[in-house]
């Protein structure tokens, strides 16, 4: 009993050392968006951590345009980025968590 439960240990600090990994490689992977005409480019880290961002001078004379392109495209960057950082952290949980009984549907 004692080795099932030092083993399911063992696996639980190794996962967890897996997802700490996995973020910081995730600071790593850039995702790109930008309007639809191009005259706004954002660019941030699958941790959701803004990198870049490039305004076409033509939006600099526009205050409330500029501020709407700014709320679209970085909402459109996070959701892309939320939606890569779950996928990469679920799947290192789902492939290091140790055999429970009733807890194998769980992370699907």
């Amino acid at each position: 009993m004692f080795g099932d439960i030092m083993g399911m240990m063992g696996k639980l600090k190794e996962t967890q050392q897996k997802i700490e990994e996995t973020k910081k490689r995730l600071d790593t992977v850039l995702i790109d968006e930008q309007s639809n005409d191009g005259l706004l480019k954002v660019t941030i880290t699958a941790n959701r951590s803004i990198r870049s961002i490039t305004i076409d001078d033509s939006l600099l004379e526009d205050k409330e345009q500029l501020e709407d392109y700014l709320v679209l495209v970085l909402n459109k960057a996070i959701a892309k980025a939320t939606n890569v950082n779950e996928a990469e952290l679920a799947a290192v949980a789902q492939d290091g968590m140790p055999n429970i009984p009733g807890l194998d549907g769980m992370f699907k």
